[in-house]
C-alpha cells in the first residue's frame, strides 16, 4: 500500500464496471428516518462545509480513495456480492447525512436492505481515459448527502482487473481506505473459491467491528466531560497561548496572502530505503527515543536550519481506533489531532534533541484524548478568534503500514491510497513507512513560488534524515538563507505565477 497522488495510480484500460445499489435498496435508503444518535464532530463539520461548497457551485473533492489490482477474470456477480457484504458489515458505509439549516442529521440504512449489483459502464480505450473517468465518478458520486456516499468499480481486462473505491471523508479516513479494498478482495476471493469453482463458498462472517454510532456517542460523552474542564483542555489552552492563539503553520512563507488558497499539487520524497530505516531507528533508540521521535526531531532540525525556529510547533494526526474495543478494522473517520511543541535552543545535536521530542510526543498523545470539538472550544475560551479556530493547521501524519492486517496479501501490497485534490494554503506532511521504504507525501499550493519553497524544505529534510541514518547523529546547524529567489523581482514574479 502506498499513499500517492491520484494521477500516479495508472491502471491499464479495459471495460469499466460500476456497482450501484439496486432500485429496491436505493428506495429503502431514501426513506430511512433521522437517526437519534449524535454525529461525530469531524463528520458534521465536513458535511456542513460540503453543503456550503455545493451551494456555491464548487466541485466536491472532499473524498479519499484507493485502488489495487486483482488477478483472474472478473466475476461481476461475486464482486457485487462482496461489496454488499462489506457495506453490511460497516455501519458508517450504510449512513448518509442531511444538512438542514446547518444542523446535520444521519440516516442509517438497514443492513438487510443493502444490495449492490454490477453493470458495464463503458470501455476505456487507453490509459489516458482512466484518470478522467475516475475523477468524474468520484466528484459526482462521493458526497454523503445520499446513499451511498462512495463510488466503487472495476476495470476489467482478460486475466485480471483493477479495483477502486472512493468515499466521502465523512465516511472514511486513510486507515479505512488502506483496509477497505483488502477486505473486499478477501470476501470476493472467498466467494469465488480463489479461482477454484469447486471450492467456492459463502463468505465467512468477519469478526465484529465497532459501529459508527457507538463511537459517535462515546465521542459526545467525552466531549462533554472535557468541556467541563480537564487537565488536557487546560494544556491545550496553555500551548495555544504560547503561540499567539494561532494554529501551526508551515515554517516557511509559501507566498500566499492571508486567507488565500491555491489548487494543490503533489510532492513525493523518498526518505530512506530499508537499510536506512534500520540505521535511523538505531540512532533514535540509541538516543533514548523511538522511530517517530526521530521523525519529529528531524523535522524540527529542518525548521531550525531553514526558518531559524527556536522551537518545534506542529499539529499531529492521531488514530483513535484504540479508544474503544473492536475498532481496529472498522471503516470510518477515526482521527483526532494534538499539538506537539518542544524547544530547540538547548540541543546541539539530533541525539540531544531526541529526549525533548520523545517527551513532547507522549504529551501530545495525552492531549489527543480531547475530542476536536472540546479542544476548539477550549482554544476559543482562551481568546482565539473565530478565524484562528477555523484555520486549517499544517499537519503531520505518520502511518506504519507494516502493522496492517493485509500487509502480506497482494491486494494490499499492490494498493494505492489517494485523496481528492482541492485547494490548500498548507504543505502538510504525510510520512509513511513500509517494509522497504520511508517516504513523504504532501499536497502543497500549486504555485511556482510555493513549489520552490516546499520542495527545497522537503529536500533538506531528506538530507537531514539521510545524514542521521549514515552517521548515527547530526549537528544542528545555524539558520540558512531563506529558500527561493534572492532577487525581490524574481520572487514577486514567482508569487504571481509568472
Amino acid at each position: 500500500m502506498r499513499i500517492t497522488a491520484m494521477g500516479n495510480w495508472r491502471p491499464q484500460p479495459g471495460m469499466a464496471v460500476r456497482f450501484d445499489p439496486t432500485e429496491a435498496c436505493r428506495e429503502a435508503a431514501s426513506s430511512t428516518p433521522d437517526h437519534p444518535a449524535p454525529v461525530t464532530f469531524l463528520a458534521q463539520n465536513h458535511v456542513r462545509g460540503a453543503a456550503v461548497a455545493r451551494a456555491a457551485g464548487r466541485t466536491h473533492r472532499g473524498y479519499l480513495g484507493s485502488g489495487t489490482e486483482i488477478d483472474g477474470d472478473l466475476d461481476t456477480a461475486a464482486l457485487g456480492a462482496a461489496l454488499t457484504l462489506f457495506v453490511r458489515r460497516h455501519e458508517v458505509l450504510r449512513t448518509w447525512f442531511e444538512c438542514r439549516d446547518g444542523d446535520v442529521t444521519a440516516h442509517l440504512v438497514d443492513s438487510a436492505d443493502v444490495d449492490f449489483e454490477g453493470r458495464v459502464d463503458r470501455r476505456l480505450e487507453t490509459a489516458d481515459d482512466v484518470h478522467p473517468y475516475l475523477i468524474d465518478r468520484f466528484d459526482h458520486e462521493t458526497p454523503s448527502d445520499a446513499f451511498p456516499g462512495f463510488a466503487f468499480g472495476a476495470i476489467s481486462r482478460p486475466g485480471g482487473f483493477a479495483l477502486f473505491l472512493a468515499c466521502d471523508h465523512a465516511l472514511s479516513d486513510g486507515a479505512s481506505q488502506a483496509l477497505a479494498l483488502d477486505e473486499i478482495a478477501q470476501i470476493y476471493l472467498e466467494l469465488i473459491g480463489a479461482g477454484d469453482p469447486d471450492h467456492a463458498t459463502d463468505a465467512e462472517p468477519a469478526p465484529a467491528v465497532g459501529g459508527y454510532f457507538t463511537y459517535a456517542a462515546a465521542e459526545a460523552e467525552s466531549t462533554a466531560q472535557h468541556l467541563a474542564g480537564s487537565p488536557q483542555t487546560r494544556a491545550w489552552q496553555e500551548i495555544f497561548r504560547r503561540h499567539d492563539l494561532q494554529m501551526p503553520r508551515f515554517p516557511l512563507d509559501l507566498g500566499l496572502a492571508a486567507g488565500d488558497t491555491a489548487q494543490v499539487t503533489g510532492v513525493e520524497v523518498s526518505l530512506l530505503d530499508g537499510a536506512g530505516i534500520a540505521a535511523f531507528d538505531a540512532a533514535c533508540r540509541g538516543a533514548g527515543g523511538r522511530f517517530i521521535d526521530g521523525i519529529y526531531a528531524a523535522i524540527a532540525i529542518t525548521d531550525r536550519e531553514l526558518a531559524g525556529a527556536d522551537e518545534y510547533y506542529g499539529m499531529t494526526v492521531f488514530n483513535t481506533r484504540a479508544a474503544l474495543d473492536g475498532y481496529a478494522t472498522s471503516q470510518g473517520w477515526f482521527c483526532t489531532f494534538a499539538p506537539v511543541e518542544f524547544s530547540l535552543t538547548t540541543a546541539s545535536t539530533f541525539a540531544e534533541l531526541i529526549p525533548a521530542a520523545h517527551t513532547a510526543r507522549r504529551r501530545a498523545r495525552d492531549l489527543a484524548t480531547v475530542p476536536v470539538a472540546a479542544a476548539l472550544a477550549a482554544i476559543a475560551a482562551a481568546g482565539a478568534t473565530p478565524d484562528a479556530i477555523i484555520t486549517a493547521p499544517n499537519l503531520l501524519s505518520y502511518i506504519d503500514f507494516r502493522w496492517f492486517p493485509g500487509t502480506s496479501r497482494e491486494a494490499f501490497r499492490r494498493g494505492a491510497l489517494f485523496t481528492g485534490e482541492g485547494r490548500t494554503a498548507n504543505a502538510s506532511a504525510w510520512i509513511n513507512r513500509d517494509h522497504d521504504e520511508l517516504y513523504l507525501g504532501s499536497q502543497i499550493p500549486g504555485t511556482p513560488f510555493a513549489e520552490s519553497v516546499a520542495r527545497h524544505y522537503y529536500d533538506h529534510l531528506r538530507a537531514v534524515v539521510a545524514d542521521i541514518a549514515r552517521t548515527g547523529d547530526r549537528q544542528i546547524r545555524g539558520p540558512a538563507a531563506t529558500p527561493g529567489p534572492a532577487d525581490p523581482v524574481a520572487a514577486a514574479a514567482l508569487r504571481r505565477g509568472a
